[in-house]
């Protein structure tokens, strides 16, 4: 049935929420998976008379992706350990169509996603990110609904 899954994550632990049911299904349907970063970064514009380091640009990326790439690799030897088999992407550009573009270009069956990952006042990553793919995609979508419990408020805590 499932014999490709790409799992979108963004190194939060409310995307990872994903993680557990995807090693399922993969294990029970000898699925293979791709694991896909998004760096939403864009390539940068200047106004007239502006100035920017391009130099401290590149190595900042160079940063972000080598970090991106280390965070991945823990997940793909974790589940190459179990015999799954599994590879990872970092694409560039708006995340929603990252995603979709993905799924085509390598064919996958299903995505499998938490419906919010980096979220909080900061970022709402997910959340709009898990509505725009549901809209766009032209095939399964398994959402998960991620909720990460918050450390209990030690004054409202009972002893």
């Amino acid at each position: 049935m499932y014999r490709k899954i790409l799992v979108p994550l963004d190194g939060s632990l409310r995307a990872e929420t994903i993680l557990p049911h995807v090693e399922g299904l993969a294990l029970k349907l000898h699925a293979s998976v791709t694991l896909l970063y998004v760096d939403e970064t864009s390539d940068f514009t200047l106004e007239r008379d502006e100035v920017v380091d391009v130099n401290t640009y590149l190595e900042k990326r160079r940063k972000r992706i080598k970090t991106t790439q280390a965070y991945l690799q823990t997940i793909v030897d974790k589940w190459r350990s179990i015999d799954i088999d599994v590879q990872m992407r970092i694409g560039r550009g708006g995340v929603v169509a990252c995603i979709i573009d993905t799924a085509k270009r390598e064919s996958v069956d299903l995505v499998a996603m938490a419906s919010h990952g980096q979220g909080g006042t900061e970022r709402t990553f997910y959340g709009s990110v898990a509505v725009g793919v549901l809209n766009r995609i032209d095939r399964p979508l398994l959402l998960i609904r991620s909720r990460i419990a918050k450390p209990a408020d030690p004054a409202t805590a009972s002893a």
